[in-house]
This record gives C-alpha cells, sequence and structure tokens, in this order.
C-alpha cells in the first residue's frame, strides 16, 4: 500500500518548471571570419555597380565630344551586358579549374585593364574596346561572387551574407554616382575620362586583398583537399559540430565516404563538357525545377526595367521637368543613396523573414511605384506647363521603386539562385542565370531610349509595370521557401511544378471535408 501511495503521489505531482525550460535556445553569433570572407568576395560587384551608374553621367560628356548619336548610346551603355556573356561563362569554367578566390583575382585584373582603356579612349571605335575588356571582368565576378559567399556562409547567416552581392552593387552604383558628380566640375574631354578610368583604383584593391581569402570548403572538397576544406569549415562555421556536418555533407555530394578521414584523398574524375551538359539538357524534375527558378529570377529582375532608372536616371529626371546638369546628377546621387540604403535593411531580414514574403512584398510596392511613375511622366508629357507636383511625384515614385526593388527582388534574386543549385552544377548554373541576366539588361538598356520615342516615357514605364505583373506570379507559385535550408538539402524542396496549386488545392479539399 505505501508503494502504491508512493506511486500515485509521483504520479499526481507536476514536475516543477524551472525558467530554463522557458527560455528560447539561444541564436548563434554570427561568425565575423564568413563575414569578412563573404565581404571581400562581394566587393567584386562594386565593378558593376560602378560601372553601370558612371556611364550615365559620363554619356552627357561623351555625346558632346564624341557626337555620337541615340542609337549609338544605347549600344555603348547597354553593348557591356552581352560582353558579360564571355565573363560569366568563362568565370564557370575557370572557377572550377583554379578556383573560386584566385577567379575573383583574375576578374579584378581584367577589370583594371579595361578601366584604364576607357580612361585613354579617344574615339567611339576605342571606348567600345575598353566596354568590351571591362564586361568580361563583370561577368567573371557576377558569376564567382554569390557562388563563393553561398559556400562559405553558415546557414544560420547565408541569407545575410549572400545578400551582401547586391549590397556592393548598389555601392558601386552610390560610388559611380558621385563620381560622375565629382569629376563633372573638370573640363569636357578630361571628365568623362576621369569618371570611366577611376574604376581601375576599386579594381586594384579588391585583387590584393583577395589573395588573403579562404578558399571554398565545397571546392576544395571537389579537388579532394579534405584537409584544407576542414580547416576552413572550422573557421567559418557557427560551432565545430556545424563544420563536421557541413564537411559530411560536402563529401557525400561529391561521392566520397564520410568516415575518410585523410588530408587528401583522389577523387572520380569530373566532367565539365559531357555530363554536365547531359544534367542540363534532361535533367531529373529536381534539377529542371531549380534552373527554371535560378534562371527565372534573373530574367524578371531585370524585365521590370532597374537598369533603365540605373543607367537613364539623368534623362528621366529630365523628363520629368529637370533641366540643370548639376541638378540631375544630384537626383542620380539620391537614386543611389535610397538603393544602398534599403539594400542594407534587407542584408537584416533575409535571414529573418524569409525569402518569398520579401520577394512577394518587393514586386508588389515596385507595380505601384511603376505605374504611379508612368501615369506621372504622361501628365508632364501632356502637359503645356510645368506642374511642379507632378515632378515631385515622379521624383518620389523613382526613389519608391528603387527602393522596393533594393529590400527585396534586387538582394533575393543572388540569395537564391546562388543557394538552391546542385553542387555539381552550381558554377554553370550560376553561368546561365546570370548569362540571361545580362541578356535581358543588354535588351532593356538598349531599347529605352527608342521606347520612349515609340510608346512615350510613361509608356514605357507602363511596360515594365506589365513583366513586374508576370514576375509576381512566377514568384508566388515557382519558388519554394529556402531559408533555413543547408546547401546540400535543397533539392528536396524543389521538382513539383505545381507545389503552390497542389498545396491550395489540398487545404481546399481538407476544408470541404469538414
Amino acid at each position: 500500500m505505501a508503494d502504491r501511495r508512493t506511486e500515485n503521489n509521483a504520479i499526481s505531482e507536476p514536475q516543477k518548471s524551472t525558467t530554463v525550460d522557458f527560455d528560447p535556445p539561444k541564436k548563434p553569433k554570427k561568425n565575423s571570419y564568413a563575414i569578412a570572407c563573404a565581404a571581400l568576395a562581394s566587393m567584386t560587384s562594386v565593378l558593376l555597380g560602378y560601372d553601370f551608374a558612371v556611364i550615365s553621367g559620363a554619356i552627357l560628356y561623351i555625346k558632346e565630344e564624341l557626337k555620337i548619336t541615340d542609337v549609338e548610346v544605347e549600344i555603348l551603355v547597354g553593348i557591356l551586358n552581352l560582353y558579360c556573356l564571355i565573363g560569366s561563362f568563362a568565370g564557370g569554367r575557370t572557377s572550377d579549374w583554379i578556383g573560386r578566390r584566385y577567379t575573383i583575382v583574375v576578374a579584378q585584373a581584367i577589370f583594371f585593364a579595361g578601366a584604364i582603356l576607357m580612361g585613354f579612349a579617344t574615339n567611339y571605335a576605342f571606348l567600345m574596346v575598353g566596354r568590351f575588356v571591362a564586361g568580361i571582368a563583370v561577368g567573371y565576378g557576377l558569376m564567382v561572387a554569390p557562388i563563393y559567399t553561398a559556400e562559405i556562409s553558415p546557414t544560420s547567416s547565408r541569407g545575410f551574407l549572400s545578400s551582401f552581392t547586391e549590397v556592393f552593387i548598389n555601392g558601386g552604383i552610390l560610388l559611380g554616382y558621385v563620381s560622375n558628380y565629382a569629376f563633372s566640375k573638370l573640363p569636357t574631354h578630361l571628365g568623362w575620362r576621369m569618371m570611366l578610368g577611376a574604376g581601375g583604383v576599386p579594381a586594384i584593391i579588391i585583387g590584393l586583398l583577395a589573395f588573403g581569402m579562404p578558399e571554398s570548403p565545397r571546392w576544395l572538397v571537389m579537388k579532394g583537399r579534405l584537409g584544407d576544406a576542414k580547416r576552413v569549415l572550422d573557421k567559418i562555421s557557427d560551432s565545430k559540430e556545424e563544420a563536421e556536418l557541413r564537411l559530411a555533407d560536402i563529401k557525400r555530394v561529391v561521392g566520397i565516404s564520410e568516415d575518410c578521414t585523410d588530408d587528401v584523398v583522389p577523387v572520380p574524375k569530373q566532367s565539365h563538357g559531357k555530363d554536365m551538359w547531359k544534367d542540363i539538357l534532361h535533367p531529373t524534375p529536381s534539377v529542371r525545377h531549380t534552373l527554371i527558378a535560378a534562371v527565372g529570377i534573373h530574367f524578371f529582375q531585370q524585365s521590370s526595367g532597374i537598369d533603365s532608372i540605373v543607367l537613364y536616371s539623368p534623362r528621366i529626371f529630365e523628363k520629368a521637368g529637370i533641366t540643370s546638369t548639376n541638378e540631375k546628377l544630384l537626383a542620380t546621387v539620391a537614386v543611389g543613396f535610397t538603393k544602398t540604403m534599403f539594400i542594407l535593411v534587407a542584408t537584416f531580414l533575409l535571414d529573418k523573414v524569409g525569402r518569398r514574403p520579401l520577394l512577394l512584398g518587393s514586386i508588389t510596392g515596385m507595380i505601384i511605384s511603376q505605374v504611379t511613375l508612368g501615369i506621372g511622366l504622361t501628365i508632364i508629357e501632356k502637359s503645356d506647363q510645368k506642374l511642379m507636383w507632378a515632378v515631385a511625384l515622379c521624383i518620389a515614385m523613382v526613389l519608391a521603386y528603387v527602393a522596393f526593388f533594393s529590400i527585396g527582388v534586387g538582394p533575393v534574386t543572388w540569395v537564391y539562385s546562388s543557394e538552391i543549385l546542385p553542387l555539381r552544377l552550381r558554377a554553370l548554373g550560376v553561368s546561365m542565370a546570370v548569362a540571361v541576366s545580362r541578356v535581358t539588361s543588354a535588351v532593356i538598356s538598349m531599347t529605352f531610349l527608342s521606347l520612349t520615342k515609340w510608346i512615350t516615357t510613361g509608356g514605357t514605364f507602363f511596360l515594365y509595370a506589365s513583366f513586374a505583373i508576370a514576375s509576381c506570379f512566377f514568384f508566388y507559385f515557382m519558388l519554394p521557401e529556402t531559408q533555413g535550408r543547408t546547401l546540400e538539402d535543397m533539392e528536396g524542396l524543389f521538382g513539383n511544378f505545381g507545389w503552390k496549386l497542389s498545396k491550395l488545392k489540398k487545404q481546399q479539399n481538407e476544408e470541404a471535408a469538414m
């Protein structure tokens, strides 16, 4: 009886809870070494931002000195994107051959040469040669920076670190706009050459700093250098346990036994030709979905017209009613500053809010601001007098558009495309996505002036808004959330193209059954 009483008391008495039981698990501190590595790699993106922004101001003086037409202006401004194709595809092969780190160094060296050529250009043809060299460098940088950053980032902060690519693109844009304003005080023949040639300075600095970066641990494992990979992972992971888990996952994907502890091991020879293209041309449902997602998100990022804002903002502000060159350049600085501030906000939201909410909220704001900008520009074009409220509305909508872009579609595109592709296809897949991005950007930037003549400036932004509406549907139905997933775990999220529709139908069936 005593035993039974004791047992009953034990059952009836609730266990005392301590405050420790209610404490939420502590979030790992951000790894400062991984942050430094991601920042250095992403600085490569400064080249694209600087080159895009600086040409928007320089072209005002280039057109004046070299007496070129609007068509030649469109070609000069937009052709860099097509030249990027060479760099992005070559960069994929190069990064798998010599490593991610040395590919970054190669990109800086090529861009330095391009900047010097543009700075000393004496005619239109000479200037195009410089743009060609710089374009190859930008393609290299755009391909390798997001891959390197995604591969060295801990899972807990991959969104934060991978967004650095867009952060530095925006930093480069702001630097380019400031450069335009600073050098605009010089004589015409010297000012635009200084604007373009000054881009060689950050290229030298970034190239030298890149020698101090570690190599990507995933590339090291692909080459059988397990000891080096383990040392890098120990430094860039949030804990020893995470480093061991990441190494085991990478070895499994590459095809190395998880029990292998040798520093250097032979790995099966990987083909960069037939096998990879076989996976691309005859993919599994999962790979097909990831490729469509990676390529699609880059296409819709550019088709919304962001590069027209960056490249032709002085022209847009002129159409809005700002006539002074000095005021137009100052307004472009405001665009660069707004983009940079909002991308910094986005970096802290990616790992807290997730990719999908930022994408969908961002694209909705972009649609509203583009439509309103189109209405404002149309009113100004139809009016015989200067309407200050319409001018203010257009300037506000340009700033609102770049703010919404920078808080979602801008950074999420680079984060998402670099993290969803399987390791064996990551370099090639990102190269394809970057290629689509640059081709789309080239079409947008090389047709803007012509479109403004054919369908008016306001009509052009209505056209861009229609692409943004289409992208909203693509983002909603094609892109699953990837927040908190490891890179090796991504394939499990993809493969069902109607995943969102299936989920909605399942919910409707469950509600009907109830």
